[in-house]
């Protein structure tokens, strides 16, 4: 998990230093195929379900699953890049939301409140505490800064394969499901909406979009439990 891990975040980091004006969504798949196979590793999402890309590129009001395509990035987008990654036998699994010349505050009120209940959900991911302690911690953070989370959509258990129990819901009472065990490893994903929480998915069946076409932002680590200081395996 660790080795999957450091290839995935490798990969998210380069392909995230691609972003700009003028590229395609496309571009990015293609780039992070090259590294992926550089890497001795495959893409955890092509033909997964069937869906099309080795990455998902979501921008704007894409919420999660964007396929990859002709769809140009432009000034004042924010493009999330999602990235899993298949290295003997094992998943990585990251995301992260790039600004593009964002200038608009709410915009980056929205992606660093993501951010910031990314790192909130992964400091209270440590043995002993419940499952639905990191729900609670991500919507804390949502509501706090004026946002709403998407509920349609969740984290989960990783490990040989991509998507494992538990699912971890990014709302609800904190105190709730199984606790927390040294060793299990979570893909946590904050997904927050600027708008309504409310999703829809696209006519192509993959993308993900909010329901009044708002900003949304993507975080996610894969994380492993400890006893205390929860370990970044995608850091």
């Amino acid at each position: 998990m660790r080795a999957s891990g450091r290839i995935t975040a490798k990969i998210r980091n380069a392909v995230a230093e691609k972003v700009g004006p003028g590229v395609t969504t496309g571009e990015l798949n293609d780039y992070a195929a090259e590294l992926m196979k550089a890497n001795g590793a495959e893409s955890a999402f092509l033909g997964y379900r069937g869906f099309p890309g080795h990455i998902c590129v979501s921008v704007n009001e894409a919420v999660v699953h964007g396929i990859p395509g002709k769809k140009r990035i432009k000034l004042e987008d924010i493009v999330s890049i999602d990235i899993g990654v298949k290295y003997n036998g094992f998943i990585g699994d990251t995301a992260t939301t790039v600004m593009v010349g964002v200038t608009d505050p709410e915009v980056i009120k929205l992606v660093k409140a993501t951010g910031v209940a990314l790192k909130t959900a992964i400091d209270i991911s440590v043995s002993g505490n419940r499952l639905s302690d990191i729900s609670h911690a991500i919507e804390a953070v949502a509501v706090k800064a004026g946002f709403k989370v998407v509920r349609e959509y969740v984290g989960h258990g990783i490990g040989r394969k991509m998507h494992e129990e538990p699912q971890i819901p990014n709302f609800g009472l904190p105190g709730h499901g199984p606790r927390l065990k040294e060793g299990m490893t979570l893909a946590i994903e904050p997904m927050i909406n600027m708008g309504c929480s409310e999703v829809e998915v696209h006519t192509d069946g993959w993308t993900v979009l909010t329901l009044d076409r708002k900003y949304s932002a993507h975080f996610e680590h894969t994380i492993a439990v400890r006893s205390g200081v929860a370990e970044i395996l995608t850091l």
